[in-house]
């Protein structure tokens, strides 16, 4: 899928530098502590901090950083409120990108990412100006060795879900955002490797690139994912597996 989500960079930085991975860590505990402050710190009433722990475990986030983040949502420790905001963008090439923050300090965060855009051959948008090339869906990534096509067909049309992938050793299961909830609580005894909401690229909007313009959006598409405040980065690019690899998305 075009539109990569942070599972891509969590799987990848698994095995990287401690600076790397507490860089996941960091935008782990935020998304944690925004959910549990949202609806509570029990996972199974809440879906979204459900998600957020599926992706700490995915990362091997310790699980004294899982409690205490929720412990900050909670108020029960003191943390920071942190905001959550959608930015749009325009990269080289006629890309599009979709920006997903959470900041405490929007002042700060705009002109950060007004500037990765602008000295990267982008622009940030209006509202609307990228999200329209995007379809809003819920994701939920299974090994295929946990359970057969038949068995998870039959499980997710039950559920309302619209699309299941073959990727590889996974499937890849897709439906509306809005029944977002109900599929990954369908799905969730198969301990599923990722589930999350993603803009995911439609498909007459996808933009093949490759050589010196793949490398342009790939360089700006690094930088955004590596800033702090930003949580997921999406991209209507569909650029080459390894030039995708040497800029770690």
């Amino acid at each position: 899928m075009s539109g990569h989500s942070k599972w891509s960079t969590i799987k990848r930085k698994k095995g990287a530098t401690d600076a790397a991975r507490g860089k996941v860590f960091t935008k782990i505990a935020r998304e944690i502590m925004v959910a549990a402050k949202e609806g509570g710190g029990d996972p199974d009433g809440n879906p979204r901090l459900r998600t957020a722990l599926t992706a700490a475990r995915a990362a091997n986030m310790p699980k004294d950083n899982q409690e205490r983040a929720i412990k900050k949502g909670l108020g029960e420790l003191e943390g920071v409120n942190f905001e959550e905001l959608l930015y749009e963008g325009r990269g080289p090439h006629g890309t599009a990108f979709v920006l997903e923050v959470l900041t405490d300090n929007r002042n700060r965060t705009v002109p950060e990412l007004r500037h990765i855009l602008g000295k990267n051959g982008g622009e940030m948008g209006s509202d609307g100006s990228a999200t329209w090339m995007f379809d809003h869906k819920g994701v939920v990534i299974v090994t295929k060795q946990s359970i057969s096509e038949n068995q998870l067909i039959e499980t997710c049309l039950e559920a309302g879900a619209d699309d299941i992938q073959d990727e590889d050793e996974v499937w890849v299961v897709s439906c509306e955002f809005t029944g977002f909830a109900a599929l990954e609580a369908a799905l969730a005894d198969l301990e599923p490797e990722s589930a999350e909401i993603q803009w995911v690229t439609k498909p007459e909007s996808a933009l093949p690139l490759d050589g010196e313009a793949a490398e342009a959006v790939a360089r700006l598409w690094a930088k955004l994912d590596d800033h702090d405040d930003i949580q997921k980065v999406y991209c209507n690019a569909d650029l080459p597996h390894e030039i995708m690899e040497a800029h770690g998305l």
